[in-house]
């Protein structure tokens, strides 16, 4: 009996796969799928730069070393790396697929994976970290970063666990008949199984941010204060948001593991689907400006320095880009509450 891995460098594995669970094996290379694989790359690129500057202003500024930004961080490190895998993804889709060996499609695929469990995890992290801090009455001290760095280092070690089953053998190589449509080289088993662990992360978050909701509405007034509610919701809106880009695909992902081969026309559509999810990674990092004033500015500075200088910065006065950042902390306003991000609820700045 032969390995199980022998088949991994085989092209011919791919288009048989491919073969048996689609219409068509490889949609031809028209204009329009041209033009929209262009709009995809330049969409992905700008996933890339925005997380970007959202990790070069939480690395460079030391007010965003608290527990808060380093989970923010993690989760736009995710989302870069998704856009990433999704513009090689583009690149190797349609015609050229068809070229590939199975050990590269599952490469292909797998990042994919990889960077959505990452995403997912992280979210549990913020989630516990907020829970901690609203039972505490505190968040993480700087003493404590290491263990943080830990949690994320664990985040990703889990990522790449469950985003590399299939190519240790979590696979339909050699079994057609347990195949998925959406993704023919995986197993439905595998399939289903990443889409329950998912799902049910995602239901234990909704969970805890309920019990935090209903903690904080039930406390004391310095507990319930801006900060805090403002923190929550920034964070509430970020679960949300992921939960409304991928829903849609999770439900295609949970019908093709009940579907008959080629009896769901709606799962050759699936790409519109999690290119609609792909948008996530497009929001976070507009949602993190958005509700935040320190890391707006922050963000923005770069930006800022690669503008036209005036006059004035010609003229030897300090650059604008090299301004200090102006801190709107609470602490700084005489309160008690912690300085772990900075969020803006309305005009008020907590």
């Amino acid at each position: 009996m032969g390995s199980p891995y022998e088949d991994y460098l085989n092209p011919h594995k791919v288009f048989e796969h491919y073969n048996f669970t689609k219409e068509t094996p490889a949609p031809p290379d028209t204009p329009s799928r041209q033009a929209a694989s262009a709009f995809i790359v330049l969409l992905c690129c700008a996933i890339i730069l925005e997380n970007l500057l959202v990790l070069a202003a939480v690395a460079r500024n030391s007010k965003f070393h608290s527990a808060m930004y380093l989970f923010l961080g993690n989760l736009a490190a995710s989302d870069l790396l998704a856009g990433a895998a999704f513009i090689a993804n583009t690149l190797l889709s349609g015609p050229r697929t068809l070229q590939l060996t199975p050990l590269l499609w599952f490469v292909r695929e797998g990042t994919a994976f990889i960077t959505l469990s990452a995403s997912v995890f992280s979210l549990l992290a913020i989630a516990i970290e907020r829970h901690v801090a609203i039972a505490k009455v505190k968040v993480y001290g700087s003493d404590k970063s290491c263990r943080m760095l830990l949690l994320i280092g664990a985040c990703w070690v889990i990522s790449l666990a469950l985003g590399g089953l299939p190519i240790l053998g979590w696979n339909c190589l050699g079994r057609l008949d347990a195949c998925s449509t959406v993704l023919p080289l995986y197993a439905k088993s595998y399939v289903l199984f990443v889409v329950t662990v998912f799902t049910a992360i995602l239901l234990a978050i909704v969970a805890l941010y309920v019990r935090i909701y209903c903690a904080v509405r039930s406390s004391h007034a310095e507990l319930a204060g801006p900060h805090t509610l403002a923190l929550l919701k920034t964070v509430t809106i970020v679960l949300g948001v992921f939960i409304v880009c991928w829903l849609p695909a999770f439900i295609v992902l949970l019908l093709d593991t009940s579907c008959p081969v080629r009896a769901c026309p709606v799962l050759y559509k699936a790409h519109y689907f999690f290119a609609f999810a792909t948008c996530n990674s497009l929001l976070n990092p507009v949602i993190y400006t958005w509700r935040s004033r320190d890391l707006r500015r922050e963000v923005l500075r770069p930006l800022c320095c690669w503008g036209p200088r005036t006059r004035q910065d010609r003229g030897g006065a300090p650059s604008r880009c090299l301004l200090p950042l102006r801190s709107s902390s609470s602490l700084e306003r005489g309160t008690h509450m912690p300085t772990s991000p900075t969020f803006m609820e309305g005009n008020t700045v907590v």
